[in-house]
């Protein structure tokens, strides 16, 4: 509950976004759309706007939320994200056209783990964002992360799962299996000899990779 106070006042704490930005959070909500908390979304832009990257690579586009939020805080940055699911993809097409972003942001469509030689067409990225499939992430990563620059930085959305991945027991055996995963992949990841990472407890928990 501590927890949970201090949460929602950080949030009330954060400036108002564009009205297009909220209309886009209300969809998600309500259409059980996942996007990246709102917490860990500004302390994402934040990190950004101190990294200023040129190329930003999205594994997991959804309806766009995250791809505009970053283009709108770095208008000179070029973002390829990938997207499998075709309605998800279609419409985060129109918010990018509706917002005017569509000559800073690609979509590409299909499957992350299937889409490599498009992706490689416009590397190297200075930035990598993974959130996408959770199961996936470390697949995800030791594929993309040789597309990165010298002094590239990964960030990972979701590596604290709600709170689950300090959890003994789970009643379902799915969420369970699944928060084994990110365990595994969080160990791996904070253990890679190429890559200093620390986890921060903001939003959904968001792991940020640099090379060593």
């Amino acid at each position: 509950m501590k927890n949970d106070k201090l949460h929602a006042y950080i949030e009330k704490l954060i400036p108002e976004r564009p009205e297009f930005f909220i209309n886009m959070e209300n969809y998600a909500a309500e259409n059980n759309v996942p996007i990246m908390e709102l917490a860990g979304m500004e302390a994402m832009i934040q990190f950004l706007r101190m990294v200023q990257p040129k190329k930003i690579l999205e594994v997991g586009t959804a309806i766009g939320y995250s791809a505009l939020r970053m283009a709108h805080a770095l208008p000179k940055a070029e973002i390829t994200t990938i997207e499998r699911d075709q309605e998800r993809a279609a419409l985060a097409k129109q918010y990018i056209e509706q917002f005017g972003k569509k000559e800073q942001i690609r979509i590409i469509l299909g499957d992350a783990l299937e889409v490599e030689a498009d992706v490689a067409s416009f590397a190297p990225y200075d930035v990598i964002f993974i959130d996408a499939a959770k199961g996936q992430y470390k697949r995800f990563f030791e594929l993309y992360s040789g597309y990165l620059t010298e002094s590239g930085i990964i960030v990972t959305d979701n590596v604290l799962f709600k709170g689950l991945v300090a959890e003994e027991m789970i009643e379902s055996k799915r969420i369970a299996s699944l928060v084994k995963k990110i365990k595994q992949f969080n160990e791996w990841l904070m253990n890679h000899s190429d890559y200093h990472t620390v986890i921060l407890p903001v939003g959904d928990g968001v792991a940020i990779s640099k090379k060593r």
